[in-house]
């Protein structure tokens, strides 16, 4: 521990501005796996086997009602919203699809930004605290006093090395994180679009009659008068 501070205090401005900009990534990490993983995360199979047999024995409302019990998941959230729209055309239920879509998009990518702009400038100020390491360092050869010119020198250095090192030690980790996160982020839309999609179909196809062998291939049609026809 007395090793982190001394780090962070022969570091300098750029060091602890580096060690602020970690505890907000570290905050703001810890906030997105909650929801990402924790809080959204729905059994999505489950889930939707239970939409689907609501929807096939036409019992929208209790479709709706079950996905309002886990309306906090996007899936179920998107859901209900083309649930609601089932009395209405297609055309409308992929409106209540595109609706959902906007006012969950934003809420699945939230701060995820701001966590790549950490990772970026935590990098940006290890450089800068290795440029002013490197100044002092410098001025110390050129300038000092000799009696002086080796605490100095040494100085420089120091600030130069552990503001390069904090800045990779804030970026790398942040970096990882923003890559799972993201990746959670694009898993959870490719689920929301293939089960909503299916849904809108299954509302759609469900009034219609489905094709029966027999109206196919009739098996009532005159084979005399087709053989008649024949010859």
């Amino acid at each position: 521990m007395g090793n982190i501070i001394k780090t962070i205090a022969d570091g300098g401005v750029p060091a602890y501005l580096i060690v602020f900009m970690g505890l907000i990534a570290m905050g703001m990490i810890f906030e997105r796996v909650k929801v990402l993983y924790f809080d959204y995360s729905i059994k999505t199979d489950k889930f939707m086997s239970q939409i689907r047999n609501l929807l096939l024995n036409n019992k929208v409302d209790d479709a709706i009602t079950f996905s309002d019990a886990n309306k906090k998941a996007p899936l179920a959230h998107v859901i209900k919203s083309v649930l609601e729209r089932s009395d209405r055309d297609e055309e409308s239920m992929h409106q209540g699809l595109d609706i959902s879509l906007s006012e969950i998009i934003p809420l699945l990518g939230k701060r995820l930004g701001f966590l790549m702009m950490i990772a970026n400038v935590a990098t940006l100020m290890g450089l800068l605290g290795t440029i002013t390491g490197l100044i002092l360092a410098f001025n110390a050869v050129a300038f000092a006093d000799p009696s002086q010119k080796q605490t100095v020198l040494s100085q420089g250095i120091s600030m130069a090395m552990n503001t390069t090192a904090l800045g990779l030690t804030v970026a790398i980790p942040v970096m990882v994180c923003y890559a799972f996160l993201h990746s959670r982020q694009n898993q959870l839309l490719e689920e929301i679009a293939e089960h909503s999609t299916k849904v809108v179909d299954l509302l759609t196809s469900r009034n219609y009659e489905p094709f029966k062998k027999d109206s196919i291939y009739p098996t009532d049609i005159n084979t005399s008068k087709l053989e008649g026809k024949a010859v």
